[in-house]
């Protein structure tokens, strides 16, 4: 008797573990995403396409996120370095703040993997 209470409190352990991971992954992306609105779509726009309401003032295009050929050609590492430093820590824009004062690594992680969902592409290795 005493096994198999211990064995269902331990399935059941188990399978909350596996829904909160689930809800853990849930709550990064919408982090990501919030962070994406909050600091990103005044220059490459609410749909990632860098037509932000700032792109007009700026003297470079800020990049289209939602191009998997532009994407596509950057690894994850330079993304975040970008984001992380700012452009000129990629030898981009300076006009590309850094946000490693504002953002923990977690979150630019995260930000790298909504940035790959809105470019429906993988970084190149």
């Amino acid at each position: 008797m005493f096994l198999s209470r211990f064995a269902s409190i331990l399935f059941f352990a188990m399978l909350a573990a596996g829904f909160l991971g689930q809800a853990d992954v849930a709550a990064a992306k919408e982090k990501a995403a919030d962070n994406y609105k909050l600091f990103c779509v005044q220059c490459h726009g609410t749909k990632g396409t860098g037509r932000g309401i700032n792109a007009p003032a700026l003297s470079v295009q800020p990049r289209n996120h939602t191009s998997a050929k532009d994407m596509g050609s950057l690894t994850d590492e330079s993304v975040a370095k970008a984001i992380k430093e700012g452009g000129i820590a990629v030898a981009k824009s300076t006009q590309m703040p850094p946000f490693g004062g504002v953002l923990t690594d977690e979150e630019i992680a995260d930000l790298v993997k909504h940035l790959r969902g809105m470019c429906k592409c993988e970084g190149k290795k």
